[in-house]
C-alpha cells in the first residue's frame, strides 16, 4: 500500500481553512492495485518518510493587481532564485481513476498500456499542496516559467512535478505554467476571459 499521507501538518501561510493539506499523495479507492503497483513499486507494506520533507522555495499570495487574471484570488511565487531546469515541487493531491469532470484541480498522471487504457489523475480540488495555485500564463507573462513534468520520486513513486523553465526564476516571480489548449476547450473560455487559478492538464 502507498504510504499515509500526511494532511493538515505545517500548513503554509495563507492556507485556506476549508482545504486540506497533504504533503504526500493520497489515494482514492478507484485506484486497481495493479495501476498502483505501477505507480509506487517498492511501496507496498513498507511506510516511507516523505520525500519533501523541506519547505519548497514557493510562497501563496494574494493578487491584488487588478490587471492580473487571477486578481482577487492566490498565485505561487518564488522565495529565492530557481535556476533553469530545476525541481520546485510535486504537484500533490489525491490520485485516482474515476472521473471528475467538475474539477479545475485534476492533473493527467498516467495512462495505462492496456487495452482498457485506465486513466490515473491527481485531483487537488479539496486537498492538495502549495502547487495547486499555480497560475496561467496567460494575460500575465508571454510565456510560462514552469512546467509540469513526470518524475520517480527516490522511492520509486510516480508523481507530476513542477520545474523552472529554460530559464531563472527570480525571487518574487510569479511560477506561471501552461494549462494546456484542452483545458481552455473544456471550459469554453477565451484567453482574455481566463481564471488563472485552476491546473488541469500538462500537455502542451
Amino acid at each position: 500500500m502507498p504510504p499515509k499521507p500526511h494532511s493538515n501538518s505545517k500548513r503554509p501561510p495563507r492556507w485556506p481553512d476549508h482545504l486540506q493539506y497533504l504533503s504526500e499523495p493520497r489515494y482514492h479507492s478507484s485506484v486497481p492495485s495493479a495501476v498502483r503497483a505501477i505507480i509506487c513499486p517498492h511501496s507496498a507494506g513498507h511506510a516511507q518518510p516523505p520525500v519533501h520533507a523541506h519547505k519548497p522555495p514557493v510562497a501563496i499570495q494574494f493578487i491584488s493587481d487588478p490587471s492580473h487574471p487571477a486578481h482577487g484570488q492566490f498565485g505561487l511565487f518564488a522565495t529565492k532564485k530557481m535556476p533553469p531546469r530545476t525541481l520546485i515541487l510535486d504537484y500533490i493531491g489525491e490520485v485516482h481513476c474515476d472521473d471528475r469532470p467538475d474539477s479545475d484541480y485534476d492533473l493527467s498522471l498516467f495512462r495505462t498500456g492496456t487495452p482498457d487504457h485506465v486513466s490515473v489523475g491527481v485531483d487537488a480540488q479539496h486537498a492538495g499542496n502549495e502547487a495547486r495555485f499555480i497560475n496561467d500564463y496567460r494575460g500575465v507573462k508571454a510565456k510560462p516559467n514552469a512546467l509540469f513534468q513526470e518524475r520517480r520520486t527516490e522511492g520509486g513513486e510516480l508523481r507530476m512535478s513542477v520545474w523552472s523553465g529554460s530559464e531563472a526564476i527570480k525571487k518574487g516571480d510569479e511560477l506561471l505554467v501552461s494549462y494546456g489548449k484542452s483545458w481552455w476547450r473544456a471550459r469554453h473560455v477565451e484567453d482574455h476571459g481566463l481564471d488563472g487559478r485552476h491546473v488541469q492538464e500538462h500537455s502542451k
